[in-house]
């Protein structure tokens, strides 16, 4: 079995944003698709290791922001690779609007915003999929969606040369570029920068 194949489903880019007691959060998410249109109605599907996971389970409110090509890597950086739980992701970015459901929408590099109340949730696993109604939505820009393969072609750094480790195994992260030292990569192990599983590291020397 090739689990390559996987990459080649077509994925999307978002910042999913919550808003809970007064603090703002998002994160990244490459899962959300509208599944009715009667009533208007989307899934997103949300790593349970998130600060944003949380507050969208406690409050039931969100907002999708839709990431386009016009994207940059300080962006992924941003809500993608550090904790809401020790930085304030929205301090100090003026790309930010905040929309009826009292979240706060990204305009710096995206392409519109939908924002949803949840309806029901489903544990699967290491994910909760929401599944909510869409109570307001925009479109601003016309520059197109990002798509996960488009973020690994145009926005993602090129890797940079293998770290050298003297008789060492070097597993690379293969979303943020983290490298992990040691023989074997633990089966259960999440990089501690991105929170991708081990699945989606790759042996680069050793």
């Amino acid at each position: 079995m090739n689990s390559k194949a996987m990459y080649n489903l077509s994925y999307g880019l978002f910042v999913l944003s919550a808003r809970q007691d007064g603090k703002d959060n998002g994160c990244i998410i490459n899962t959300a698709g509208q599944v009715t249109t009667e009533p208007n109605q989307i899934t997103i599907a949300v790593n349970k290791l998130n600060l944003t996971h949380d507050m969208v389970a406690a409050t039931k409110k969100f907002t999708v922001s839709i990431l386009s090509e016009q994207a940059d890597f300080s962006l992924f950086k941003r809500f993608g690779f550090q904790s809401g739980r020790d930085a304030d992701k929205f301090l100090m970015f003026d790309g930010k609007k905040r929309v009826a459901n009292e979240t706060l929408a990204v305009t710096q590099g995206t392409n519109g915003y939908i924002s949803a109340f949840v309806t029901q949730q489903i544990d699967v696993g290491t994910h909760t999929i929401f599944l909510a109604s869409v109570t307001d939505m925009d479109v601003w820009g016309g520059a197109p969606s990002a798509t996960y393969a488009y973020y690994q072609s145009h926005i993602k750094p090129k890797p940079q040369p293998v770290s050298k480790e003297q008789g060492k195994t070097i597993w690379r992260c293969k979303v943020c570029g983290y490298e992990y030292v040691g023989e074997e990569l633990p089966k259960d192990f999440i990089c501690p920068i991105c929170k991708h599983p081990a699945s989606d590291f790759e042996k680069v020397s050793g």
